[in-house]
């Protein structure tokens, strides 16, 4: 069994120990001390990195050699329990029986002890508010994953949030022990799976009670902010997207960066760019409806320059909707037989709208797309779809085929 010191201290950032086997696998070595603060996967929470280091002439039994210095640093690149050990996952290998100086990523490890409490908080808020159970939790890059029995409202969302945010606050003690078996048995307390032997117990005054097997912070106060940023519907319930700490902070600057952009760009005081969109969005709908007036006259002007009694006519044409594509195909057909429109340019293919008061339109459009690369179908009066085909050679098979 490896003594666990990331339970005993779990600020400690270097610590001492012997290597008692080591052994190659697939891509690097397993090293297995006989205590580590090198905290294992588990729990939603990921584990520790760092490096071990071979010392000499320090406590800790290792055999001096002659500068007295480290004489071989490896990497610890994972950190998994197995069999009640801790193994360490390396890029190199160390001697058995050999003293070793472990040094974890500290900022990695706060960050997820902050993570970690301040899941606790909100999900034990949750429970005891609502009555939802936490039936999954992950600490991914960009944030942390939270995953409830039922379903959450917005405002009860943001309700839980505030009160999560209060808690941190008031700086609380935050403790994780180990009770009794008969004090064990009188305590209410929350827990993902059922658990044989000593129960690790996380308390957080007035948030949460619950099993734990994860590193945490002294006092809420260390925490940080806690901010849900997203929420959608999972199984049976709702997983919430929530950043926490120095995530947070961050993300409160990146946000207010890009307010005080948007208040720039608008001449609008901060706490006035909703306003101010507000009346961009009106603007912006009144020049849509001029604009589509404008096209619309630019198309009865278009179709009204064809003569009447035409056989048929084709025209290409740029910046074309397909609604717009087809009403003008429409209108054209009222003074020809046959009216085609070809949106777009030889670079990016072409989408076309063809109308035909005369033969089988929709035999006309199978040999057209089988003939020039197309797609698209329809039925008598209309064909649409797309072609990739040249300019000049649609005009040309339009040629062929007597149009």
């Amino acid at each position: 069994m490896t003594r666990r010191l990331y339970y005993e201290d779990a600020y400690l950032k270097e610590f001492m120990a012997q290597v008692e086997e080591c052994r190659p696998t697939d891509g690097g070595y397993l090293i297995f001390l006989d205590a580590t603060a090198f905290y294992p996967e588990g729990g939603g929470q990921p584990c520790d990195l760092g490096t071990l280091e071979t010392v000499s002439g320090e406590e800790g039994g290792a055999p001096e050699t002659k500068d007295g210095k480290i004489s071989q640093a490896v990497r610890v690149l994972d950190v998994q329990e197995t069999d009640g050990r801790v193994a360490h996952f390396t890029d190199g290998p160390l001697l058995q029986k050999t003293a070793v100086r472990g040094r974890i990523d500290w900022q990695r490890r706060l960050t997820h002890m902050r993570e970690h409490s301040g899941e606790h908080i909100l999900s034990g808020i949750i429970c005891k508010t609502y009555g939802y159970s936490n039936i999954g939790f992950h600490m991914g890059r960009e944030f942390v994953t939270v995953d409830f029995s039922g379903l959450l409202t917005q405002e009860q969302i943001g309700a839980a949030q505030r009160l999560a945010n209060e808690k941190v606050l008031e700086d609380v003690e935050i403790k994780a022990e180990y009770p009794g078996a008969e004090s064990l048995s009188q305590l209410e307390y929350r827990s993902k799976k059922e658990i044989s032997g000593p129960v690790r117990i996380v308390t957080i005054p007035g948030a949460d009670c619950c099993a734990c097997c994860g590193t945490h912070v002294k006092r809420t106060g260390e925490i940080g902010p806690i901010r849900v940023i997203g929420s959608e519907h999972y199984k049976n319930g709702i997983r919430l997207n929530v950043l926490i700490g120095e995530k947070a902070l961050a993300d409160y600057a990146q946000k207010s960066e890009s307010a005080a952009k948007i208040s720039a760009l608008l001449s609008a005081k901060p706490d006035q760019t909703a306003e101010a969109v507000e009346k961009l969005l009106e603007a912006m709908n009144a020049l849509k409806m001029e604009y589509g007036a404008l096209r619309f006259r630019l198309l009865e002007e278009k179709a009204d320059s064809v003569p009447k009694g035409q056989k048929s006519c084709v025209l290409f044409e740029q910046g074309l909707s397909v609604t717009d594509a087809r009403r003008l195909a429409d209108r054209l057909q009222e003074k020809v037989e046959f009216s085609a429109v070809f949106c777009g340019s030889d670079e990016e293919g072409y989408r076309y709208v063809i109308l035909s008061r005369k033969g089988d339109i929709a035999a006309f459009g199978r040999a057209f797309n089988e003939a020039l690369g197309g797609r698209g179908g329809g039925k008598a009066p209309m064909i649409q779809g797309s072609v990739t085909a040249l300019r000049r050679e649609i005009e040309a098979y339009l040629e062929k085929m007597g149009i």
